[in-house]
């Protein structure tokens, strides 16, 4: 059987490792149309802030290493140009020379990624504006900051990506300043979640502007940009400008070839990873996820679900029967010795899914007070009529990653928020509290179900603040309702 794999970041080189693990005879043929394979798309901007000395340490292992281990064929600066799924052949183009080559499949995987959202102001021309994706973006920003020095940057686009980028330039002396679009930056997250980081981002020096759009770039002889210019006509000045736009999933061969796309735009696959052609399979951020919570299909372009992906697929191709569990949206980034995350659906999106949505605001220590334990925040979001956790969001300096890793362990498994209050967790003073918040969380939420209080909206929260609980064992203080560029938010900055 002969297993041809286009691509060979995280899924396309975890297809090839379990399909090899699971038959020694297959022959295993990878092309790569960039020179790296198998690199940490999310360390990039920690290389960029000197947290990361080397970039090779982003990419562990190379070309040489990946044949020698798994008796593959790794073909680096190779395109391929298009698929013929009816004789199950693939054209490639070697971007070494030129030269053209059509191969055979009796089982292809795509595994080609996703592109960032380019705008369309943006030419090839331009010198300082930037991608973040690839080793070679991340080669190209490296040399312009050593060789040019910026003093002011532009990061359009507030989420994952723009706050750790944010944070790693300012660590660098490197003056940042986020555009976002939205109403709100981390539209992922509830509004009052992402104010507080937003008031975060803020206290630490970081200019954050929302509700603008970038349309236009102001450039010099040289295609040097010195500014953006936003829709509603603010300009602001620009040394660099960093693209956090977004990306999209890159599925050019897989319309070439016929494939179906589901609603987001990916390649639709079943659970085993296989698309609307039998020996066509599609895995990581070209592929479509569901979220398990919906059933509903979901786009959560992460390495981690890469990877898992990529392992269920070449564990099918080969004859196992592995099969994928959807997702939940889970996602953790640090911002200034801020860690925020989230896992399952936030209170909007349950909402828009019609749950009889109860919701819980939980301040507590992390571990214990008396041992220094720092303000943790977290907002759960559950089903009254079931009693089910439907997501929760986490916010604080430290216990942020433990707790949230725990809600994302209990959504899986389709835990009532009565069950939390009944988990065995690890406690000790220096780790936790008597009462985890992830237990307190569960017992509070249990208690508000069963009072069984009208549904409110955020907007019609304010003035009726008894009909959310909220639990801050440490200052017993009501939350405040606040105004943000026109946008009605909780604020929770007062729950000290």
């Amino acid at each position: 059987m002969q297993i041809i794999i286009v691509g060979s970041v995280a899924a396309g080189t975890s297809v090839a490792a379990k399909a090899r693990r699971n038959d020694e005879s297959a022959e295993i043929i990878v092309y790569e149309k960039g020179p790296d394979i198998s690199y940490s798309i999310c360390g990039i901007p920690y290389y960029l802030g000197n947290e990361v000395d080397d970039l090779s340490e982003l990419i562990p292992r190379d070309k040489k290493w990946f044949e020698a281990r798994y008796n593959v064929k790794m073909n680096i600066n190779h395109e391929v140009t298009a698929i013929d799924p009816v004789n199950q052949t693939i054209r490639v183009t070697d971007l070494s020379n030129g030269a053209e080559e059509e191969e055979t499949f009796d089982k292809l995987v795509l595994a080609t990624g996703a592109n960032v959202t380019i705008p369309g102001y943006v030419d090839s021309q331009m010198k300082n504006i930037f991608p973040v994706r690839t080793m070679e973006d991340t080669r190209h920003i490296d040399t312009f900051i050593q060789e040019v020095d910026p003093k002011q940057a532009v990061i359009i686009g507030g989420g994952y990506i723009g706050m750790e980028i944010a944070e790693q330039f300012t660590h660098k002396g490197i003056k940042s300043i986020i555009i976002q679009r939205g109403s709100h930056i981390m539209s992922s997250f509830d509004p009052e979640i992402s104010f507080r980081v937003q008031e975060h981002l803020q206290s630490n020096g970081v200019e954050v502007y929302t509700n603008e759009e970038v349309t236009a770039v102001h450039q010099d002889e040289s295609h040097l940009i010195h500014a953006v210019e936003t829709r509603n006509g603010h300009r602001f000045d620009a040394d660099i400008v960093i693209l956090a736009t977004g990306v999209r999933p890159n599925v050019t061969l897989a319309q070439q070839a016929g494939l179906l796309l589901g609603p987001t735009g990916a390649i639709q696959v079943d659970k085993h990873m296989r698309t609307s052609h039998e020996n066509i399979y599609a895995v990581g951020d070209v592929a479509e996820s569901y979220l398990s919570i919906t059933g509903k299909p979901f786009y959560h372009p992460l390495g981690s679900t890469a990877n898992k992906m990529g392992r269920i697929a070449g564990d099918v191709i080969t004859g196992g029967d592995l099969a994928f569990h959807g997702v939940l949206g889970t996602g953790i980034f640090r911002v200034f010795e801020l860690a925020v995350g989230t896992t399952g659906l936030t209170e909007q999106a349950a909402r828009k899914e019609g749950f009889d949505v109860e919701v819980l605001y939980n301040l507590k220590p992390a571990r214990a007070e008396y041992l220094n334990g720092k303000e943790l925040l977290i907002k759960a979001v559950a089903d009254r009529k079931s009693g089910l956790l439907l997501g929760a969001q986490a916010i604080g300096s430290e216990g942020v990653d433990k707790r949230l890793d725990v809600l994302a362990t209990a959504l899986h498994f389709k835990a009532k928020v009565e069950d939390l209050f009944h988990l065995d967790l690890a406690y000790a003073p220096p780790f936790s509290t008597t009462k985890d918040p992830v237990m307190y969380t569960g017992m509070a939420l249990h208690n508000a179900i069963n009072r069984n209080r009208p549904l409110l909206s955020p907007a019609e929260l304010v003035g009726k603040e008894d009909d959310y609980q909220i639990i801050d064992t440490r200052s017993k203080k009501q939350y405040e309702a606040s105004h943000v560029q026109g946008a009605q938010h909780i604020s929770l900055k007062d729950l000290r």
